[in-house]
């Protein structure tokens, strides 16, 4: 192995997760490389859409060895916050680790968004996962380990392309999508407006 991937080996081998109780609290942590199972526990995440300065959406391809829907299309990255962490800072950290940019003027889109989801494997997604919407700051460096793919899409071809094949996205971004478009008709009718 190389060193950069015996880095990302032992920074997902350290990283914890904030589990939550059924009323949504922290009740205590657990492994991100051991949360994911098929019976994953609910635990802390977030998601993240990022435009660009021409109302673009952002989409990702999920790198093959990624746990769950390696491989699917989705919004431009998700993570989970560590213990005690500040949400925002997180997605910052998430973004640089991913794609290597900064985001601007990042905001708080769905704060109660939840989902459960199965992957074709069996692996389940159990998360409580704020949704934020940003705007890309710099140039692209996705991680190959992360992203295998990134493209561009006006928000309204990304819905018509859910609503026409929503099995070829992450159940999440299938979910975020509609949700985004009526919280942020600004963002998915038009020209961007921060």
């Amino acid at each position: 192995m190389d060193t950069l991937t015996d880095a990302s080996a032992a920074t997902r081998e350290a990283e914890l997760v904030v589990l939550l109780d059924e009323d949504r609290r922290p009740s205590g942590v657990a492994r991100k490389a051991e949360v994911h199972t098929t019976d994953t526990p609910l635990h802390l995440a977030f998601s993240c859409w990022l435009f660009d300065g021409d109302g673009r959406v952002l989409l990702t391809r999920r790198a093959l060895g990624k746990a769950t829907w390696p491989g699917v299309w989705t919004n431009a990255f998700c993570g989970h916050p560590a213990p005690g962490e500040e949400m925002a800072d997180a997605v910052r950290r998430r973004a640089q680790r991913e794609l290597g940019v900064e985001v601007g003027e990042l905001a708080v889109a769905l704060p109660d968004f939840a989902y459960r989801a199965v992957d074709a494997s069996g692996i389940v997604e159990h998360e409580v996962c704020p949704v934020f919407t940003g705007m890309l700051a710099g140039r692209l460096d996705p991680r190959p380990d992360e992203v295998m793919d990134v493209a561009w899409s006006t928000p309204a071809g990304l819905l018509d392309a859910v609503a026409g094949a929503p099995f070829a996205f992450s159940p999440w971004l299938v979910e975020q999508a509609s949700l985004l478009a009526a919280a942020r008709p600004d963002r998915f009718t038009g020209p961007v407006r921060f």
